[in-house]
């Protein structure tokens, strides 16, 4: 990664060995603070067990995670489109993340995607290439949001479901380790909120601050733990995934939820 010694956090911030999302709003908006709580809960035990070697944080911005997986990885190649509306300042590589990246096979242990794969126009060549360039047993890291707002328009192409991750990875001949949603009908019905009260002049950025603290303590509690896991499935706020590169030969098996029997239509 370029200039290492002078990176700095921006979205996410490590606190006595925990991250947290930003309370700088020139970082994140105050809007989103609920989100980027659930994001970093997933990522935080992921980035200590699946992460190591070499890795590639694709569409990196301003390497956000950098301080959570630094101490696991030999080596960190970041990447990000030409004119990325983040800071460029650590990038080592511009492409366009929409067509074949400039690497060579199998270079990578691990690659990191958060909030990308929803902007590229093509998802199986952009699982194929993450596939590609993963050693075998290499893993996927990945977040993508659901039921959110429309961002970074007009780049804004898909909302992909647990079903289409599974089907991606498979196509990409990747094994699904870890798959699980990110909220569920409470966590999108509180950050449609925060997002509206944001939008109030003046008064509405300390509301909606509240208004997501104050859910993300009640998102502690355990009657609010299973109307998440209750609601979850049918209404998720986004998805979290963990995928291995399988061995050259081997493919990629269907998995228990791609064989349970669908959700009856409403």
């Amino acid at each position: 990664m370029k200039n290492s010694e002078i990176w700095q956090p921006s979205k996410y911030t490590m606190r006595k060995g925990r991250l947290f999302p930003s309370r700088d709003t020139r970082e994140l908006a105050p809007s989103s603070r609920l989100i980027a709580q659930l994001i970093v809960d997933a990522y935080q035990p992921a980035l200590d067990k699946h992460t190591g070697g070499r890795l590639l944080d694709l569409g990196c911005g301003k390497v956000p995670f950098y301080e959570a997986y630094r101490a696991h990885v030999t080596d960190n190649v970041c990447v990000d489109w030409p004119g990325s509306p983040h800071s460029s300042l650590h990038i080592d590589t511009f492409c366009d993340l929409s067509q074949p990246l400039p690497f060579d096979d199998a270079q990578f242990d691990t690659i990191l995607s958060s909030d990308v794969i929803e902007h590229l126009p093509d998802p199986v060549l952009a699982f194929r290439e993450m596939g590609r360039l993963l050693k075998p047993n290499g893993k996927l890291i990945l977040n993508t949001p659901f039921l959110y707002m429309l961002h970074e328009v007009p780049n804004d192409y898909y909302r992909h479901t647990r079903y289409s991750l599974q089907r991606l990875a498979a196509l990409a001949n990747m094994e699904v380790l870890e798959l699980e949603e990110i909220g569920g009908f409470g966590e999108v019905f509180g950050d449609l909120i925060a997002k509206a009260i944001n939008l109030i002049p003046g008064v509405g950025t300390p509301i909606a601050i509240a208004w997501q603290k104050m859910l993300i303590a009640l998102s502690r509690t355990g009657i609010w733990q299973k109307a998440r896991r209750a609601s979850a499935p049918r209404f998720p706020l986004g998805y979290f995934m963990v995928a291995r590169k399988l061995q050259p030969g081997k493919s990629a098996a269907r998995t228990s939820h791609e064989t349970e029997t669908a959700a009856p239509h409403d």
